[in-house]
């Protein structure tokens, strides 16, 4: 009697924890509902390019014959990343683009610090207007942007050069060879720079106003509070920004397929993404083409990641 009284308590027990875990279970499976609609996209238009794109890369295209055939795929192995390394054309650009980076960051986010701070100062007038204004361009699309600015470049029709005649001065060729890269520096540069001033700006709106407060009951004046408080609580926000801006530089595409219906200076090869585009499209390249791709992917997350790590290390952001 006694076995059967426990066993019945205890089926009990166990129909009253059933719905107890059916509802943490469906407790458990909320988040993954939530992220489900991000994580299909993520998938659908992340990863499975990423993994088209390798397995594209071990291919090459070839015709039998005197090239009349239908082309078909064949296993290359690691053949074509054996000619990215020695593709003169590819470190080519990618040295150029580097070379824009360590001009054009520094300065962009420069200029983005100094608007955020600016904006940030008790002493400032009509924020939001200001705020807006300096977004504006940023809200234009990358090509609308890059032929506003072909037109203002094109000697014909610039008024940078009629300014310089009436001055007296030599007249500029910013579509000369030593000078279109910094051509692309400015429009990217009045492009990018009010995107990276809102995110310093959230940065620093999120700073409790009780430091400035004890800063300035201990004498300190407001440039000494930007320099030593609202600089360093938003190093991070600046590493963040200065990533993205390096993965940018990496990806400069629109201003030189652009400015190269006006200017001869801009070679297939100018950029490595200009040069993955031409391959493809022009050449119909697309076996090569990924392995550009997967190479320029791979110098974007050793250059941002290299980056960080010393960051990290140096300033423990």
């Amino acid at each position: 009697m006694m076995a059967t009284s426990s066993s019945s308590f205890v089926k009990k027990v166990e129909q009253r924890a059933l719905p107890e875990r059916r509802r943490l279970r469906r407790t458990k499976a909320v988040p993954y509902l939530f992220l489900l609609p991000f994580g299909t996209m993520f998938v659908l238009f992340f990863i499975v390019p990423i993994g088209y794109a390798l397995y594209q890369s071990l291919y090459q295209t070839q015709r039998s014959g005197l090239g009349l055939s239908a082309p078909k795929m064949v296993f290359a192995g690691l053949s074509n990343y054996q000619q990215v390394l020695t593709d003169g054309n590819f470190f080519g650009g990618l040295g150029r683009v580097l070379l824009f980076g360590v001009v054009q960051v520094p300065i962009m986010l420069c200029l983005a610090l100094l608007l955020a701070l600016l904006l940030d100062a008790k002493t400032a007038r009509f924020k939001s207007f200001f705020r807006v204004s300096f977004f504006i361009p940023y809200a234009i699309p990358g090509v609308i942007a890059a032929l506003l600015w072909g037109y203002l470049y094109t000697p014909q029709l610039s008024p940078f050069v009629q300014l310089a005649h009436l001055v007296g001065v030599p007249e500029p060729n910013l579509l000369g060879a030593g000078t279109i890269l910094w051509s692309m520096a400015n429009i990217t540069t009045w492009t990018w720079t009010g995107y990276n001033m809102l995110i310093i700006t959230a940065a620093l709106q999120a700073i409790p106003p009780e430091l400035y407060q004890a800063a300035q009951l201990d004498g300190a004046t407001s440039l000494s509070i930007a320099r030593y408080i609202k600089i360093p609580m938003i190093a991070p926000a600046l590493v963040m920004t200065c990533i993205f801006s390096i993965i940018g530089t990496l990806q400069l595409f629109t201003e030189p397929l652009v400015l190269s219906s006006i200017s001869n200076n801009v070679t297939s090869s100018y950029t490595p993404n200009y040069y993955a585009y031409f391959t493809a499209f022009s050449n119909n390249n697309y076996t090569y083409t990924a392995a550009l791709c997967v190479v320029l992917t791979a110098v974007s997350f050793v250059f941002s990641f290299g980056f960080l790590k010393l960051t990290r290390r140096y300033s423990g952001v």
